[in-house]
C-alpha cells in the first residue's frame, strides 16, 4: 500500500519494527542519517500502513526518541501501551521534504521517483512501476505487466536485476532471470531407456532337422 500523497514530496525515514516494553515504545529500523534530527518531538509522520489497518490515512507523532542498547526506540503521542505499539508493528514512516532536501545519494531514489515508471527489457516497455515495497531483506519493485493489468510482479530492486533506473527517460532498465515475467515452458521429459523385460521376444527359429536317410 503506497504512502498517502501531499503536494510535496515525501520521504522514507524509518519502519517501525516491534513493540519494546509496556509503556508503548516501538523499536524503529532506520532509514535516515540524521535519526536525532527526523525524530524530534512534535515530528508528525505519514504511515504506510494496509488499507485495513485502524491507522491508515493517520499520521502520527514522535513524543521521544530513546538509545537502547545502540538501538533506537520511539514514543508516539497516543500510543501509551504495549497492546497499542502492536498495531503499528510493520508500519512505514514517511515525511515531506523539505524544500531545500539534498538529493538522494548516487543509485539512490525515492519511491515517488520510481512509480510510475516504465519497464523495459531488451528495448521493449514490458510493464511499469506501481509502487515499491521494502522488505528487511531488500526493496522490491512491483511491477504491472503491459499485457495484464490485473497481475502484480515482485522485482528485487538489486543492479542484477535492475541495472539501470532513469528518471529523466522515465524508465527502468532490467535483465530478469528467466521466468520472473512469463511462465517457463516445461521441460521435456527424458527420453525412457529400453528395458529389456519389455523387449518382444525373439521368434523361435526352428532348428534344423537332418534328412533321414
Amino acid at each position: 500500500m503506497s504512502a498517502s500523497k501531499t503536494p510535496r514530496a515525501q520521504l522514507r525515514v524509518g519502519r517501525l519494527v516491534k513493540a519494546h516494553g509496556l509503556k508503548g515504545a516501538l523499536k524503529l529500523e532506520l532509514y535516515t542519517d540524521d535519526p536525532d534530527g527526523r525524530f524530534v518531538p512534535g515530528a508528525v509522520f505519514t504511515l504506510q500502513v494496509p488499507e485495513a489497518s485502524p491507522w491508515h490515512g493517520k499520521t502520527i507523532t514522535v513524543r521521544e526518541l530513546r538509545w537502547m542498547n545502540s538501538h533506537p526506540v520511539a514514543f508516539f503521542e497516543g500510543v501509551d501501551d504495549r497492546e497499542a505499539a502492536e498495531t503499528l508493528v510493520r508500519a512505514i514512516l514517511w515525511i515531506d521534504q523539505d524544500d531545500d532536501e539534498e538529493a538522494p545519494e548516487p543509485d539512490a531514489w525515492y519511491d515517488h521517483q520510481l512509480v510510475g515508471l516504465d519497464v523495459v527489457r531488451d528495448d521493449a516497455v514490458i510493464g511499469r512501476v506501481v509502487r515499491v515495497d521494502h522488505l528487511p531483506a531488500q526493496d522490491l519493485l512491483i511491477v504491472r505487466p503491459a499485457d495484464d493489468a490485473d497481475r502484480e510482479i515482485l522485482v528485487p530492486f538489486v543492479k542484477a536485476i535492475v541495472p539501470e533506473v532513469d528518471i529523466a527517460a522515465r524508465r527502468v532498465i532490467v535483465t530478469p532471470p528467466a521466468g520472473l515475467f512469463e511462465e517457463l515452458a516445461p521441460e521435456p521429459e527424458p527420453a525412457r531407456e529400453a528395458d529389456p523385460d519389455d523387449a518382444t521376444p525373439d521368434a523361435t527359429v526352428p532348428e534344423a532337422v537332418a534328412d533321414e536317410d
